[in-house]
């Protein structure tokens, strides 16, 4: 799996234990996952990469259909637009403090 996705098996393990991939153990007690696994560790990767929590991705886990993306169910919405102005508040913030910087630094340039 750690192969066919890029992502460490430790990383595996650890979506594992946050319930956002689930495996089953063979005779050898190795590590077995479904022929959705590739596609689920993928949209994990995704919904991370767009800032939401592990517990935010595992809330929406039964929101998502057999390709990518998520179905358009009133409980998805609500996290995804959660997550959008969690998103806007920071960008905000980060332009204020911008703006603070380049007074700062105007002043200093003045003086």
């Amino acid at each position: 799996m750690s192969r066919r996705t890029g992502v460490s098996t430790r990383l595996l393990r650890y979506y594992e234990g946050q319930g956002l991939l689930v495996s089953e153990r063979d005779s050898n007690d190795y590590r077995r996952y479904g022929p959705d696994a590739v596609e689920q560790v993928t949209r994990v990767r995704e919904l991370l990469a767009g800032g939401l929590t592990t517990e935010a991705i595992r809330d929406l886990l039964p929101c998502t259909q057999g390709g990518p993306g998520l179905l358009a169910c009133e409980h998805s919405v609500q996290v995804l637009d959660g997550q959008l102005s969690r998103v806007d508040e920071q960008m905000a913030e980060l332009l204020r403090k911008r703006e603070a910087l380049q007074g700062v630094t105007s002043t200093m340039r003045s003086a």
